[in-house]
């Protein structure tokens, strides 16, 4: 047994009686459903979001003139109730200029009077289908979006890790769904801890969907307990043959030593990791080289740093130094070290709240940038 699908339901705004029962007969015999109303205030009144498939509206309500000023208010107010809502305006012959004014506004289409039975219909029908098939893309749209966002997340590892004297913690925080940052955590054949940090330029999906690969391909070399640099450098020969252009990466590999204490280390133009030395020390991890996916002869340089109890080292993503503030203000370098200082004798996840509760109280007006902070504690 079949179900018959509702009958579309439109509202139709006139305040000429006659013009309304014209609607109103038209609209019974093609299977529409009307409800007819004379005046912009019962448009407002009836209005909520959902409850029709169109608006058909005339422009003109005060009988002794033919501005189309109300129609016009009313179509912005149409727009704040319900920005999805289709809307097709009425005007006569000599008004077409308000027509058009009425569209770039936001309606969708208008109809001329006296109108013709047939073209008013093709035309109500039309943008009904029209937005039935936009409100379907969208609902898809956003069940794939919310899949993607679901599945790039469980790629990160647990923000939460111990190995040794070594805990870490870390934040990936998006700008929007999706994020060109990323982070990782990877067991070592040679008992070591692999920990990579790296950011695609750009965001957004196209960035994500970059990074996936990258992270792949990190995976893939990283677990065999190859050196940070030939790690780099095995990585940017296949990022070269398929990053698209104008698109690279930048990214930092460190392998953390349990047993000797010591972190090798391997940049590719990435923000140098900052080390703080329990006896308060500075320290910027900076050997490596240039940024993946743009030289594939590139070759990155390594170096090895000893660790010491009470050591904090601390990675990050450029949307935590670049964040600014209302007055164009970066964050920068030093404040990030402030931060790092006041709060080093805590944990490494209170050390990374600190840091991004400090970076938003800064910005104020929210991080325009993905943004990723890693650290990692010595005991």
């Amino acid at each position: 047994m079949s179900i018959l699908a509702p009958a579309p339901r439109v509202l139709v705004a006139d305040d000429q009686l006659d013009v309304l029962q014209a609607l109103r007969l038209l609209f019974s015999d093609a299977g529409l459903a009307g409800e007819f109303v004379t005046s912009p205030a019962a448009v407002i009144d009836r209005l909520t979001p959902g409850a029709y498939e169109l608006l058909l509206m005339d422009l003109n309500y005060a009988r002794d003139t033919t501005s189309g000023r109300e129609g016009l208010d009313l179509l912005a107010h149409v727009r704040r109730l319900d920005d999805e809502l289709p809307v097709v305006v009425m005007t006569g012959w000599g008004t077409i200029e308000t027509a058009v004014e009425a569209m770039r506004r936001g309606a969708r289409s208008f109809v001329q009077k006296p109108w013709n039975n047939d073209a008013l219909l093709d035309i109500v029908t039309r943008e009904i289908r029209e937005a039935e098939a936009a409100r379907r893309r969208d609902a898809q749209h956003q069940r794939d979006e919310r899949e993607a966002r679901l599945i790039q997340r469980a790629l990160l590892p647990a923000p939460h890790r111990r190995a040794g004297p070594f805990t870490i913690g870390a934040r990936w925080q998006p700008a929007g769904g999706f994020g060109g940052d990323c982070y990782d955590i990877l067991p070592s054949d040679d008992r070591t801890l692999a920990l990579t940090i790296a950011d695609i330029a750009g965001k957004g999906l196209p960035a994500a969907l970059l990074m996936s690969t990258l992270q792949a391909s990190v995976r893939a070399f990283a677990a065999d307990a190859a050196d940070p640099s030939r790690i780099c450098t095995t990585v940017n020969r296949l990022l070269c043959r398929n990053m698209p252009s104008g698109r690279f990466a930048t990214f930092a590999c460190l392998h953390l030593d349990p047993a000797s204490s010591t972190v090798r280390y391997s940049l590719a133009g990435h923000n140098p990791p900052l080390l703080l030395r329990t006896s308060g020390d500075r320290m910027r991890l900076d050997c490596g080289g240039t940024v993946l996916g743009v030289f594939e002869d590139a070759l990155y340089d390594g170096a090895s740093v000893p660790l010491a109890p009470g050591d904090v080292l601390v990675l990050f993503t450029d949307g935590i130094v670049e964040a600014v503030n209302p007055t164009g203000e970066e964050y920068g370098d030093d404040r990030l070290w402030a931060i790092v200082e006041r709060t080093s004798r805590r944990s490494p996840d209170e050390i990374v709240d600190a840091v991004f509760s400090d970076v938003d109280a800064f910005a104020r007006d929210g991080l325009q940038d993905d943004a990723t902070v890693v650290v990692v504690q010595v005991s």
